[in-house]
């Protein structure tokens, strides 16, 4: 079965399976899927249960897909999300991203769970994306060019769009949060980056480092998906700080920021 007709079967599915058409996509990383308790008539579906959808292995990471409705919006949450560290080639880490793609989502909201650089930056804080950096080199749009997902060349000058960005900023400014922006840089991991890599990271621009949203932020891009990300920093990085750096500290911390998350994406939808 080809990689085309592989999503056409997973769209398929979930069209007869839900009645709404989604206008926003979020993808909730490490720690965050508490946002799935709150949308309004939800419609859960495991991903186990979606033809050809992957399954996450990883603690933190649920395994829904959950429709439903904000502010009169209807959106699509991944509850959990695929990385290359556990084994998934690039398709598959972006097969939810394009799924949503196919069945309409205009917006992605897209979140993670990240170690800071910038000295700027604490545990706890909310880093909006403005860049990436790719220094895995894996690409999704590379392999099978299939129509439905967009060129095969695309322009990736402005990945998060400036304008949620702005919407992001105003909705900091009103609930008292420190605005900050930066650039999130992309390893593979499972292990944590060493410190000389977090100085290399540092010299060549990069405020925060992790392990996911590039290649779904890529993928939402060839389908034309405007993209607003956003980081939990949830440790500092190695190097910047001398405590070893755990999963356990992400979930941790996660939880805490959870609240705060929370009312920043609900603003951001609130005004899309």
């Amino acid at each position: 079965m080809s990689e085309r007709e592989r999503l056409l079967k997973a769209v398929s599915y979930l069209k007869n399976a839900v009645k709404i058409k989604p206008e926003i996509g979020i993808v909730l990383g490490s720690g965050l899927g508490e946002l799935g308790n709150l949308v309004k008539n939800p419609l859960i579906i495991p991903y186990k249960d979606i033809p050809e959808f992957p399954v996450p292995t990883v603690k933190g990471h649920k395994g829904n897909l959950i429709f439903g409705n904000f502010y009169g919006k209807n959106v699509a949450m991944m509850q959990g999300r695929f990385h290359l560290y556990e084994g998934y080639p690039v398709n598959k880490v972006v097969f939810g991203v394009r799924v949503l793609g196919l069945l309409g989502i205009k917006t992605l909201i897209v979140s993670n769970a990240a170690g800071g650089i910038n000295e700027n930056l604490q545990p706890g804080d909310l880093m909006v994306i403005k860049d990436h950096i790719n220094f895995v080199g894996e690409n999704p749009a590379g392999g099978e060019e299939i129509e439905e997902l967009g060129p095969r060349f695309f322009d990736m000058t402005c990945a998060y769009d400036e304008k949620l960005r702005n919407i992001a900023r105003e909705v900091f400014e009103e609930l008292g949060v420190s605005f900050k922006e930066g650039v999130y840089a992309f390893f593979k991991g499972p292990s944590y980056e060493t410190p000389a890599e977090i100085r290399m990271l540092k010299i060549l621009g990069a405020d925060a480092v992790g392990m996911s949203t590039v290649p779904e932020v890529i993928a939402a891009r060839q389908m034309g998906i405007r993209v607003f990300g956003i980081s939990l920093i949830t440790n500092m990085a190695a190097g910047i700080s001398k405590a070893p750096l755990s999963h356990e500290e992400v979930l941790d911390v996660s939880k805490k920021a959870g609240e705060k998350f929370i009312k920043i994406i609900l603003g951001i939808i609130e005004r899309i």
